[in-house]
């Protein structure tokens, strides 16, 4: 029986995985992405290089990030967290959002783990989404 998960075990959830599908509008259609993220104060963290996602984020800060645990068929959790679209631009700012995406995803691509140690290059954006609301369901 599918059931509602609570906001406490909603951010568990969020919180404990780190792969997710971010959707957004892109030309009044939808878009959707996998993405790489921490949560933390109520806000998923990520990166990403320019194009179709970034673009579509900056024209409509609206956003939104699902992911979801899977031991079974029968046994399964889901969120969905709305919020919005916030670029990072504070030098510091990216320097410790980076650090924290790379500590945790040590297998991202060369290029990523070479900024740690480079810096941040301009072309890598560095954003937030600010969740202002969120449900969860799961079965089993």
């Amino acid at each position: 029986m599918i059931s509602t998960l609570t906001d406490s075990q909603s951010r568990e959830l969020l919180r404990s995985e780190g792969l997710a599908r971010l959707g957004c509008i892109s030309n009044g259609e939808p878009y959707v992405v996998p993405i790489n993220y921490y949560y933390e104060d109520n806000c998923v963290y990520s990166h990403s290089l320019p194009g179709l996602k970034i673009t579509a984020l900056r024209k409509n800060s609206r956003a939104c990030v699902q992911t979801d645990k899977s031991e079974s068929p029968v046994r399964w959790r889901s969120v969905l967290a709305f919020g919005n679209f916030e670029e990072i631009v504070t030098p510091s700012e990216r320097h410790e959002v980076m650090s924290r995406l790379l500590k945790r995803f040590s297998m991202l691509t060369p290029v990523e783990s070479s900024i740690i140690k480079d810096g941040i290059p301009l072309e890598v954006i560095v954003y937030r989404i600010r969740i202002d609301r969120m449900t969860g369901v799961g079965e089993g």
